[in-house]
């Protein structure tokens, strides 16, 4: 099925997704393929919970086997939050949004986000 006309939607329903983020690409938040739905991403914080060292995090959208970079290796300040999206983007069926760190234990993000049906 594919994702529906977002002019004639039948339910939003808004969600708040959170993620340790690791050394490995993990996703945020992920629509499946043939759900019916498209997921408007409306923001992405990352705070650096180390109170001593900068981190660096890498923010993609996962397509059809390929990573496409939202933010590559970007440094996170030791104790500080960084906005990565200036504006929304869409997931599409099969999409995913995934974080990835240099250092486990030091990145944690909060994803907001709309369930469009």
């Amino acid at each position: 099925m594919a994702a529906p006309n977002i002019v004639n939607v039948t339910a939003i329903y808004g969600k708040t997704a959170v993620l340790a983020v690791t050394t490995s690409a993990t996703a945020i938040v992920t629509n499946s393929a043939a759900s019916g739905k498209v997921l408007k991403i409306n923001a992405l914080y990352v705070a650096n919970v180390d109170g001593t060292n900068n981190a660096d995090v890498t923010v993609d959208v996962f397509r059809s086997s390929v990573a496409y970079k939202i933010a590559n290796t970007v440094v996170v300040p030791a104790d500080a939050s960084l906005s990565i999206l200036d504006q929304s983007i869409y997931l599409e069926e099969g999409d995913s949004l995934r974080l990835t760190a240099n250092a486990n234990s030091d990145l944690e993000a909060v994803c907001s986000y709309e369930d469009i049906s």
